[in-house]
């Protein structure tokens, strides 16, 4: 009985780390002011807490899902492409190759550019993550978390 209701206890202490780990990653980003007729610079920042790494844009295997940002914005509004960084190769017991993961804060730059001819003020930049976020034994179900970037136009 006791040794049932300690398994029962250790079963769930698991499950909740395990359920505050995979939620406790963040995306946000930044965009600064944006002149008419240039371009700016966007970050979008994946940020995984200790512990959890995610497959880099470019893991270096077959099963390991790999990051991916995908940016949009107003109307006329250019986006150009996704800059990932580089990761680093990392060995697990679960695997015979190192991966090539993220860990920490993690940036993505693209630029932005606003034409000349753009009558609002402000523009909003949609951007998504999707990274799966894994311990040293386990890997979680793949997400996608979005930002919106909103800055002034001069």
């Amino acid at each position: 009985m006791k040794r049932d209701l300690l398994r029962a206890v250790l079963l769930g202490g698991f499950l909740l780390i395990s359920a505050i780990c995979v939620n406790a990653q963040s995306v946000n980003g930044n965009l600064g002011t944006v002149t008419r007729g240039s371009a700016a610079k966007a970050t979008v920042y994946l940020t995984l807490p200790g512990g959890l790494h995610a497959n880099s844009n470019a893991p270096h295997t077959e099963y390991a899902i790999p990051t991916v940002v995908r940016a949009s914005a107003t109307k006329g509004v250019k986006i150009g492409p996704v800059i990932y960084p580089r990761g680093h190769n990392k060995k697990f017991a679960f695997s015979e190759q190192p991966i090539n993961v993220y860990e920490g804060r993690v940036p993505f730059t693209f630029t932005v550019t606003v034409p000349a001819t753009f009558k609002g003020s402000t523009v909003k930049v949609n951007a998504s993550v999707k990274y799966q976020a894994c311990t040293e034994e386990v890997c979680y179900p793949p997400k996608t978390k979005a930002v919106t970037l909103t800055a002034a136009v001069r």
